[in-house]
């Protein structure tokens, strides 16, 4: 019974401190004054003003770790408060809620691939896009919500309280939010295009009733986002704080999963712009963990990376890869070729080429059937050295090269053609809204003349509409690939994809090049 007492006149301490450092004390406190005048004089006036000063320190107002909470830091670039400042608000703001009809929530938003701007537009330019991405997220929201930088590329918002805030409504906000962030941003004379996934919980679903547990929900359902990005909104549920929990990945835990099968490629169609027909596959690694489910590459990669394991993921992803062209093959289906992604690790292999030819012996597979992927990363930073001599020597047994990510590693003309390369894959940042920004069309279009003038393919990843697909059709680009196509998929849903894709062609318009 004490305890319980106790936690009421803490709370009401807690209201009161909000009440009166609240912006709501300003509005009354001047017909405060003049009532205590009006009714006892200037004696009440003295009354109240040494009054107040003290019911605030008794609630604990001048709490001096609290003014540091209060947020009186800002960070430099966007002018918001930071984190604490976040924590306090939805502290204050559950506080304010309880027992009334109201509630609060908070938002968690993050730039996908943010890195990746950083690297091809700088510093600068960078900051120039929080800014501005601070700005409208400011528009959006109301003058009670605030908005906090939290790191590098990451926002948060606490909600002030508001009536019949339930999940529908904060989709709806969630979505608004992510709209406005995701309206292009013009910088001198370029055009930048982000999307942010947005992760969120409500008071209500907080796994306790206080500011910190809010704070902490929205960070694992912004967790949970960002491993479905792009443009992924995810709300807080309590069986992500389990997965979260459990997430941890061990170096000898990828290394069994590696050798038991949990680890395999999902397959990624890639489709012809001329005739709509699959003209590839590409290999993508997945882990399917018994008790925590699909677990994200950018997870169990670096662990790999660290136990000295790629060449291992290597030999895993080319085997499963060769038997899906085996089986595709035995199942009457033209897929001509299909993608594997190789490490700069498994690059540096002396004995990689004696290797693929074995393997593809093996198969009874001729080497054009392997497109042998590299990241342009690679192939703008490696002298003349094993990489370069193992790649050649790949081409010259008559595998494909594709240089994967086009854009943003800086390749030169000449690293191309000393590598090889048969085919650029143009990277999803040029790709985005590309049928409604005539600037993106104008930097396609440069890529795809000059891979005509070199003789090379092309390629456009993270295609995810209609109208993207129709345009790079238009432009000249030879292949698409992404979410509009096909999520990646386990080998055994590829061929019923496959059929149904090959039986849907004859009812579809035709999406022809433009004349060259």
């Amino acid at each position: 019974m004490s305890q319980r007492a106790g936690q009421r006149i803490a709370h009401l301490r807690q209201k009161l401190r909000y009440t009166l450092s609240g912006p709501q004390l300003l509005a009354f406190l001047p017909a405060m004054a003049l009532g205590a005048f009006w009714i006892g004089g200037e004696m009440s006036l003295l009354m109240m003003s040494l009054g107040l000063p003290m019911l605030f320190a008794l609630v604990g107002g001048f709490d001096p770790d609290r003014s540091v909470a209060l947020g009186r830091s800002h960070d430099s670039v966007t002018g918001l408060a930071l984190r604490d400042s976040l924590e306090l608000a939805l502290e204050q703001a559950m506080t304010a809620s309880i027992g009334t009809a109201r509630s609060t929530g908070c938002f968690m938003l993050e730039l996908d691939d943010f890195s990746v701007i950083l690297d091809r537009y700088g510093q600068a330019a960078a900051d120039e896009m929080l800014h501005r991405t601070s700005d409208r997220l400011r528009d959006v929201l109301r003058d009670g919500d605030l908005v906090c930088r939290l790191g590098d590329s990451r926002f948060g918002v606490a909600l002030a309280p508001v009536p019949h805030l339930d999940l529908e409504v904060s989709i709806q906000m969630a979505s608004r939010l992510q709209a406005a962030i995701e309206e292009p941003i013009s910088l001198d004379a370029t055009t930048i295009y982000v999307s942010c996934s947005i992760g969120f919980c409500l008071a209500s679903r907080a796994p306790k009733p206080n500011g910190a547990a809010l704070f902490s929900a929205a960070s694992v359902a912004l967790a949970e986002a960002s491993r479905h990005s792009p443009s992924a909104i995810r709300a807080y549920t309590d069986e992500m704080k389990r997965s979260e929990t459990t997430r941890h990945v061990f170096m000898d835990e990828v290394a069994m999963a590696l050798e038991n099968g949990q680890i395999q490629p999902w397959f990624q169609p890639q489709i012809s712009t001329d005739t709509g027909l699959v003209t590839g596959f590409e290999a993508l690694a997945r882990w399917q963990h018994p008790k925590r489910g699909m677990i994200s590459p950018a997870e169990f990669l670096p662990a790999l990376e660290q136990s000295g394991q790629l060449e291992r993921l290597g030999e895993v992803m080319l085997f499963h890869a060769l038997t899906a062209l085996r089986a595709w093959d035995a199942a009457g289906l033209d897929v001509p070729h299909v993608g594997v992604n190789f490490a700069g690790d498994e690059l540096r292999n002396p004995k990689l080429v004696d290797k693929i030819r074995w393997d593809l012996d093996r198969f009874n597979l001729p080497p054009e059937r392997l497109s042998v992927e590299v990241l342009e990363t690679v192939v703008a930073s490696s002298p003349e050295d094993m990489i370069s001599r193992n790649i050649n020597g790949l081409a010259k047994m008559g595998c494909r090269i594709d240089l994967d990510d086009f854009g943003t590693g800086h390749a030169s003309i000449s690293s191309i053609r000393r590598f090889a390369v048969e085919r650029i894959k143009i990277d999803r940042s040029f790709v985005m809204k590309v049928d409604r920004d005539p600037e993106q069309q104008r930097m396609v279009a440069a890529i795809l003349t000059m891979a005509e003038r070199l003789g090379l393919d092309t390629l456009a990843e993270g295609v995810e509409t209609v109208g993207e697909h129709a345009m790079l059709s238009q432009l000249g680009c030879g292949h698409v690939q992404g979410f509009g196509i096909a999520r990646p998929m386990p080998f055994d849903k590829t061929i019923e994809w496959i059929t149904q894709h090959n039986a849907k062609l004859d009812d579809t318009p035709k999406v022809w090049n433009r004349l060259r």
